[in-house]
């Protein structure tokens, strides 16, 4: 979409609306570490994101085949694997895995919350291109904030979770950077089949063999696991390129610095979730850093 067609789209959304799509967005994104901490106790990470998978897949599937959507060449299919294996696989693997071994929904949004400065920064490594003093320090800032944050939860949780929250935070940078760079031309509909259809043969084995995975079908894990399909991997989405077709892609970026704080108030209101001021300090530390490092970051997928 060009300047003058965003400009022309955004024209046509009335600030209300606007405002109300993003409210709505950033409360359905911050959901997506509730759903997890609340259908964890009926089933081990990876066979849940096992199932996930499986289900977005068919349905995305279906809905390309439906509406005949253009299917990517083998090298961009190719591209689209790794990038699902990437920001679907490595960034729900880790947090997922964190999540069930005891880490809070809160800490676990706050660490992987520092996405976007993250990805400016290997993005100018990475393309070769100048990287400005207010960006390192923003690096540097949000690495301090992560550094409290994760202070005070190596005690009781184990180093393997923080270690996988912090392969989650490196993966969805790589993967948002190589989509951009090799698979942005990738129609979204059969894009989607690709990515998670690949996380589900990727999955397999780890839900089945690796953590020998089960599944108690109660109905609290099939509320967990239908609001993790239709509406994150589904609903959320769609309502992130929503807000991006009508002109509001820079506005997006800023919508993630709500993310931690949100994913912290629910997680106390449902499962009393508490925060020590260190982590507080934390949480602020990661948010001026995104914040003086995120320019031209672009958002993550779930």
């Amino acid at each position: 979409m060009s300047d003058a067609a965003r400009a022309t789209a955004a024209a046509d959304v009335s600030p209300h609306a606007g405002a109300s799509m993003a409210a709505t967005f950033v409360v359905l994104w911050s959901t997506g570490f509730i759903a997890a901490k609340f259908g964890l106790p009926y089933a081990t990470p990876f066979a849940f994101l096992f199932a996930r998978f499986c289900l977005v897949a068919l349905i995305m599937t279906a809905i390309a085949l439906a509406t005949s959507a253009p299917w990517p060449s083998p090298r961009e299919a190719a591209h689209t694997m790794l990038v699902g294996a990437l920001i679907q696989g490595g960034y729900l693997g880790g947090v997922f895995f964190a999540i069930g071994h005891g880490v809070s929904a809160g800490t676990s949004a706050m660490l992987v919350g520092l996405q976007p400065v993250v990805t400016v920064v290997l993005a100018r490594v990475w393309l070769r291109e100048r990287v400005v003093a207010r960006q390192w320090l923003g690096l540097v800032v949000g690495l301090a904030g992560v550094a409290l944050v994760v202070h005070h939860r190596i005690g009781r949780d184990s180093v393997a979770s923080v270690v996988a929250l912090l392969v989650a935070l490196v993966a969805i940078s790589v993967g948002t950077l190589w989509q951009k760079r090799h698979a942005a031309q990738v129609d979204l509909r059969s894009g989607a089949s690709i990515q998670f259809s690949t996380c589900a043969v990727l999955f397999a084995p780890l839900a089945l063999y690796v953590e020998h995975g089960h599944i108690d079908w109660t109905p609290s894990f099939a509320f967990a696991l239908g609001w993790s399909v239709i509406v994150l991997s589904t609903g959320a989405n769609l309502l992130l390129f929503w807000l991006i077709r009508h002109g509001r892609a820079a506005d997006v970026a800023a919508l993630f610095f709500l993310v931690p704080a949100v994913t912290a108030l629910m997680a106390w209101g449902l499962f009393g979730e508490t925060l020590t001021l260190e982590a507080i300090a934390g949480m602020v530390l990661i948010a001026i850093g995104v914040a003086l490092g995120r320019a031209g970051a672009p958002p993550p997928a779930r």
